[in-house]
């Protein structure tokens, strides 16, 4: 039977108490919180003020941002700024290498902006700071969070020839919400994109998807066979928080009881992990979906 959104959701008056969390704690948490900043590291955990750092940092885990932060697209829901990106700066493998190392990281997260800006679309770097994780840190494992690359085989290929042990790219919404959220991507683009990696040698595939941006209980649903016909391994499914006043307004607040309907949802549809939660983010919990 399906959940009508009036009994699913509340309406955006100030967080519900689930959103609240606690600072974080923890002598792990501390350690590599004292590194980062003794090193001047960068991680998206810091820059991003990500609720659940202490939880992921206690468990070896970080998410680190390649190729700047300027990104050549203006998503409605994302805080990272939009223009002219930097130009690349080609020691960046071996400095997020390093990081990783003075950190002790067991998994490791990487991400970027979009670069359209490059013949390549920063795919090089890409496969060049896998590169340099596996020679410095040979027991580290790896999640590689990509854009879309455009959809271009050649720079797809350059990922899956380094193998990280998970290739994610974020679907972000529903397919109707798609082209107000994302702008620049395109919903078919990015499924057929994951579909891409499974049927040439990902050892894993994942996605994810923010809830709150006015998307409908069937929509989700629909997302997520989609993932599924893709053949996506594991799919995160989060609350969105607007980052500022000039981003997409927040729609509804989602319930526990239906995140927690997704996660069963999606177990059923055969996908090996569901992370669904209001503070879930991308790379949340992401050691447990190398196994």
């Amino acid at each position: 039977m399906s959940t009508s959104v009036a009994e699913s959701v509340l309406p955006p008056k100030g967080k519900p108490k689930w959103l609240r969390v606690k600072l974080p704690t923890g002598k792990k948490y501390t350690q590599l919180r004292g590194l980062v900043d003794k090193y001047d590291l960068h991680t998206i955990c810091t820059s991003g003020s990500c609720p659940n750092m202490g939880e992921c940092w206690g468990e070896g885990t970080a998410t680190f941002m390649i190729l700047g932060n300027i990104c050549t697209r203006s998503c409605g829901f994302c805080g990272v700024k939009t223009g002219r990106p930097e130009t690349v700066d080609w020691a960046e493998p071996e400095k997020v290498a390093r990081s990783i190392k003075i950190m002790n990281i067991k998994h490791a997260v990487l991400t970027s902006v979009d670069r359209d800006d490059l013949k390549d679309m920063g795919s090089i770097i890409w496969a060049e700071t896998v590169k340099a994780v596996r020679r410095m840190n040979p027991e580290t494992t790896l999640e590689t969070l990509i854009p879309d690359f455009q959809g271009i085989d050649t720079h797809l290929d350059r990922i899956l020839k380094v193998a990280p042990e998970v290739i994610s790219h974020n679907m972000e919404t529903v397919k109707r919400l798609t082209r107000e959220v994302r702008i620049q991507a395109k919903y078919e683009r990015s499924l057929g994109v994951l579909e891409y990696l499974k049927k040439n040698g990902a050892n894993r595939t994942k996605s994810g998807i923010m809830l709150g941006l006015g998307e409908e209980e069937h929509e989700v649903i629909e997302t997520m066979k989609d993932l599924r016909k893709a053949n996506v391994d594991v799919v995160t499914i989060g609350q969105y928080l607007q980052p500022s006043k000039k981003h997409l307004p927040v729609k509804e607040f989602i319930l526990p009881e239906q995140f927690k309907k997704y996660e069963e949802i999606g177990l059923e549809m055969g996908f090996r992990h569901v992370e669904s939660g209001a503070l879930v983010r991308s790379s949340y919990k992401a050691h447990k979906h190398i196994h």
